[in-house]
């Protein structure tokens, strides 16, 4: 059994879930704009929360964020689960399955057979779609993918029920309920970016959006003292990770809400906001100069930056990111 379901490459596993599931049930929407509605472009660094050890430094919000965001604007009902039991999970996913419902799942990539071995590591916060079953094998659609792939039961159940930060726990959803429906307004497209603003601007906490930026500055000058050569080498590493290698990272989300901007600037008639999509592009550049340089001095390459000149490219990224999302705001409430 397999639904008729498209399956769509995108640039990043849960916006591509959401635009595809909502392709499903007759919603276009591209994945800028599922982007830009689920207030999802972000920042923090928290050297409290651990992943593999090191401090966790993120460029979107917590898992599921997106998917709550932009289906409670759009007035879409999404049910989801989470189950102490793997074979309740799995027997739950068979249920909705074969009622031709597409479920999405939260999974972890290191044990993902289909990934190519390179790319799994360590990270549990990986969405994919199934879309069918035969015999023992679940059809998936994971829209990073060109392709559709096929998983076993027992590597699906694996990945499901994957170990370390922030455990999937057989974390399963699907859109329950389009009764409610409701298209993007002008409305709902200035709320949610008024919250991306707010996110990136007005936490009063210092390792939060754009002034997190700058706290991550700091931190990168003193790394050497607080852990040591190869321990402050490491944690420059699991930042180029999560600027990289985790979705689209750092800079991939700034260019991704940048195509927000300008889709969006011309639904409200805003021309100003094609403006702020080019700097804010500009911005994904300079993220991804320090991704390189950074990864220069990780290899010890001759005539590197030091950690100094690294903390300086990110008050610089920190000053232009607390620009442009001012003027952002400042914009939608100029117009109100």
């Amino acid at each position: 059994m397999e639904i008729n379901f498209e399956h769509r490459h995108a640039a990043h596993c849960e916006n591509g879930v959401i635009r595809n599931l909502l392709n499903f049930y007759g919603v276009k929407l591209s994945e800028p704009m599922i982007l830009g509605l689920g207030s999802g472009i972000f920042f923090s660094h928290m050297p409290f929360y651990k992943m593999q050890g090191m401090p966790l430094t993120s460029f979107r919000p917590f898992h599921g964020r997106i998917l709550k965001r932009v289906t409670k604007t759009l007035g879409i009902e999404v049910q989801e689960y989470k189950f102490k039991d793997p074979d309740k999970a799995m027997e739950k996913l068979d249920e909705i399955l074969f009622k031709q419902i597409p479920v999405g799942l939260r999974v972890g990539v290191y044990r993902l057979a289909y990934f190519p071995k390179e790319y799994r590591i360590h990270f549990n916060g990986h969405n994919l779609c199934v879309i069918g079953k035969e015999g023992d094998e679940y059809i998936i659609s994971d829209p990073i993918g060109m392709n559709k792939n096929r998983l076993s039961a027992t590597d699906l159940k694996k990945v499901r029920y994957a170990k370390g930060t922030n455990s999937p726990k057989g974390h399963m959803y699907y859109i329950k309920s389009m009764e409610h429906y409701r298209p993007i307004t002008a409305e709902m497209i200035e709320k949610a970016t008024l919250k991306t603003c707010s996110d990136m601007l007005d936490i009063p906490l210092p390792m939060f959006g754009a002034k997190g930026i700058a706290y991550l500055a700091g931190r990168v000058r003193k790394w050497e003292k607080l852990y040591g050569k190869t321990d402050a080498a490491l944690n420059l590493a699991q930042v180029i990770r999560m600027l990289e290698e985790i979705g689209t990272g750092g800079a991939g989300f700034r260019f991704m809400y940048a195509a927000f901007l300008q889709e969006a600037g011309e639904f409200l008639k805003r021309p100003e906001w094609n403006e702020l999509s080019m700097e804010l592009s500009q911005v994904g550049d300079l993220w991804r100069d320090f991704s390189y340089n950074a990864a220069r001095f990780f290899k010890q390459r001759e005539g590197a930056l030091s950690y100094n000149d690294l903390a300086n490219k990110l008050d610089v990224i920190s000053a232009r990111e607390t620009d442009v999302f001012l003027r952002l705001k400042n914009s939608i409430e100029r117009g109100k």
